[in-house]
């Protein structure tokens, strides 16, 4: 047993966020799978412009494609699903298992058409049907263009890890978003039971905004609230997750939709490695961690049993705290969202800009 498998016990499911050929063909991927504990995958863009970007895992296939005369958008998104196939097949068993929980792995939509509710839910379909994989996921970010792509997707069967969500009021309008297409997908005749969904509330970007406005703020109080507001935004979300689905009118056998913690790399060397972690375990849950993170919850102090429940209170009262001292979160909030969606872009457009220059 590790502090991954206490987390498990506590009803936290831990999965990797990153994916290249070089952890798959290495064998990397499924050596993390079995010391480690891993049960699932998360991608973005920014991971697959890191994988194709460097060294020569691509080659072949980069040849081939070129000789095929495939187009740049078309030739990242072949080498990616081809990543997640094999990861999907590679975490089978574990989606098996968990009775489809677990096992998933994540792609997501292009980040440059999160504005456009039909390009989003076409190219969902279309990712769903090529990766061709019941443990699949497909990532739509919970902007207002593609929230109602979210209910489209659920309502064709597929399922959907919402992304780039910072807030609990957007919090709330995806849990009503995903409600809406649950209910849809019965109608349509799917069987609910199948289709899973996550929504991923990101964390440290949170901390990483406010620390830097209570550091213009400058006073005592200010700097003594500093690496507070990630993981209590993170309890006021979760807090809402079980008075959203206590009483929900979910059709009979859909499943709950899990808040997933995302961003859980800390980007301050003074926080301890694992606090993401450590603060955020509880039932129904998911943190999506880069490598370098769940091996500081491996050599950390351990799993201190359920530390989501009953913490919405308290997580309130510090933001009170922080509102009244000058911190604007509605201000926060639009600012992380509207870069969240800007770096993915950035990330994307520079992997197309190097893919091009290998496809010629």
């Amino acid at each position: 047993m590790n502090a991954i498998d206490d987390l498990k016990k506590v009803g936290t499911s831990t999965w990797l966020d990153d994916l290249s050929r070089d952890r798959l063909t290495s064998g990397n991927l499924k050596e993390l799978l079995s010391s480690k504990s891993i049960v699932g995958v998360t991608t973005n863009p920014s991971i697959f412009a890191a994988a194709m970007g460097k060294g020569t895992a691509y080659d072949a296939q980069i040849s081939e494609l070129k000789e095929a005369g495939s187009n740049v958008d078309d030739s990242v998104y072949t080498m990616a699903i081809k990543d997640v196939q094999d990861a999907c097949d590679l975490f089978a068993d574990i989606y098996e298992q968990s009775g489809g929980q677990d096992g998933r792995v994540s792609i997501e939509v292009d980040p440059r058409i999160s504005a456009d509710r039909d390009a989003t839910i076409t190219q969902a379909k279309n990712l769903w049907e090529r990766v061709d994989r019941p443990n699949a996921m497909i990532k739509i970010p919970a902007t207002e263009g593609s929230m109602p792509a979210i209910a489209d997707a659920l309502a064709e069967g597929i399922s959907v890890n919402v992304t780039l969500i910072f807030s609990v009021p957007v919090y709330r309008q995806v849990v009503q978003t995903y409600i809406e297409g649950i209910k849809r997908a019965a109608e349509n005749g799917h069987d609910v039971s199948k289709i899973h969904s996550v929504a991923s509330f990101f964390v440290s970007r949170v901390d990483t905004e406010v620390d830097k406005r209570l550091d213009a703020i400058g006073t005592d109080e200010a700097k003594e609230l500093k690496g507070k507001a990630g993981i209590a935004n993170a309890h006021r979300a979760y807090a809402a997750f079980e008075t959203l689905f206590k009483d929900a009118d979910l059709p009979e056998g859909a499943n709950v939709q899990r808040p997933l913690w995302a961003s859980t790399g800390v980007k301050n060397p003074e926080y301890p490695q694992d606090m993401y972690v450590t603060e955020l375990a509880g039932p129904n849950t998911v943190n999506t961690m880069p490598e370098k993170t769940i091996d500081a919850a491996l050599e950390g102090n351990g799993i201190h049993g359920d530390t989501l429940s009953g913490k919405g209170e308290e997580a309130d009262e510090l933001f009170a705290k922080l509102s009244e001292i000058g911190i604007d979160f509605e201000d926060v909030f639009e600012v992380l969202e509207r870069e969240g969606v800007e770096k993915f872009v950035k990330a994307w457009e520079e992997l197309l800009d190097s893919m091009q220059s290998k496809l010629a």
